[in-house]
C-alpha cells in the first residue's frame, strides 16, 4: 500500500476509506469521480482522509485503472493489490496495513448514499469502536429486489435468534473501525469472503466493543456481483461455525 504523507503537527484524525474491487475496471473510475470531490468538500476540514483501492485478484484491467487513479490523485488515493480473490481478505489486509486512526470501507457501486460517510467516520471519531450502516433499521430508505429484501431480513433474523445480537444489518457494505479495534479484532476474524462483515460484528459484540448502528439510504446496483443464494449458504455455514465453535475472546 502506498504510504500516507506524514504530518506530525496536524491534529485531525486520519481516515482510510477502502474500496474493495474485483474486475471493476469500468466502475472504479466512475466511483472515484463521485467519491473524491465529495470527500474533498465534506471531510477535509475534519479528517486527513484517503481512498484506498484494494484489488483482490482481478483478471481484467482493474489494477491498471487503480494505478492510473493513484498517479492522477497523489495523496488522495492509495492502491493495494492482492493475488487472491475475496472481499474479506482484501479488507483484512487493507485495514491491517493501514496506519489510519479510522479504517472504513464501502462498495465500489456506492449503493450506500455517500452522504452518510461523515456519519460513519464521525461515529468512530466520537468514541465507538465499530460503525455499520443499516438497510433494516427504522428510517432506512432501501431500493432493492423482493428476493434480496427477503433473504436479508431472514438472515438477520436468524442472527438475532441464534446470537441475541443487537445490530440490525450484518451485511451492509458500509463499515468502519477504530485503530485499536483493527489491531485487536482482525486477527480473530477467519472468513476471507462475504461472511467477514458478520463475523467481525459478532466477535466485536461478544467482546463488548461499542457498535454504532445507523440507518442509511441504499440502492441496489443492477450489475451487482453478489450471488445471493450461494453467498447466503456460505453465511449460514459461517454462523454455524461461530455457534458451535464459539466466538473468540480478545486476549
Amino acid at each position: 500500500m502506498n504510504a500516507r504523507p506524514a504530518d506530525a503537527v496536524d491534529p485531525r484524525p486520519s481516515a482510510d476509506i477502502v474500496i474493495p474491487v474485483y474486475n471493476e475496471e469500468r466502475s472504479l473510475p466512475l466511483c472515484l469521480e463521485r467519491l473524491l470531490p465529495f470527500c474533498r468538500e465534506t471531510l477535509t476540514a475534519s479528517y486527513r482522509w484517503r481512498v484506498v483501492i484494494a484489488d483482490n485478484g482481478s483478471i481484467d484491467r482493474t489494477y491498471q485503472a487503480a494505478t492510473e487513479l493513484w498517479l492522477r490523485h497523489p495523496g488522495e488515493v492509495g492502491v493495494l493489490h492482492l493475488g487472491q480473490k475475496g472481499r474479506g481478505r482484501a479488507l483484512k489486509r487493507a485495514w491491517a496495513e493501514s496506519d489510519a486512526d479510522i479504517r472504513a470501507y464501502m462498495d465500489v457501486d456506492l449503493s450506500t448514499d455517500i452522504s452518510h460517510i461523515p456519519d460513519l467516520l464521525g461515529a468512530i471519531a466520537g468514541g465507538h469502536d465499530v460503525a455499520t450502516g443499516s438497510r433494516l433499521r427504522r428510517g432506512a430508505r432501501t431500493t432493492r429486489s423482493v428476493k434480496r429484501e427477503f433473504v436479508s431480513r431472514a438472515y438477520n433474523l436468524l442472527i438475532k435468534a441464534v446470537f441475541l445480537s443487537r445490530f440490525s444489518d450484518a451485511q451492509c457494505g458500509f463499515k468502519a473501525i477504530s485503530r485499536r479495534t483493527a489491531e485487536s479484532l482482525l486477527p480473530l476474524v477467519r472468513d476471507n469472503a462475504w461472511f467477514f462483515d458478520t463475523e467481525l460484528l459478532l466477535i466485536a459484540e461478544r467482546n463488548g466493543y461499542r457498535i454504532a448502528d445507523f440507518a442509511v439510504t441504499w440502492e441496489e446496483d443492477a450489475d451487482t456481483r453478489v450471488r445471493i443464494i450461494s453467498t447466503a449458504w456460505e453465511d449460514i455455514k459461517g454462523l454455524t461455525r461461530l455457534r458451535f465453535k464459539g466466538r473468540p475472546r480478545v486476549g
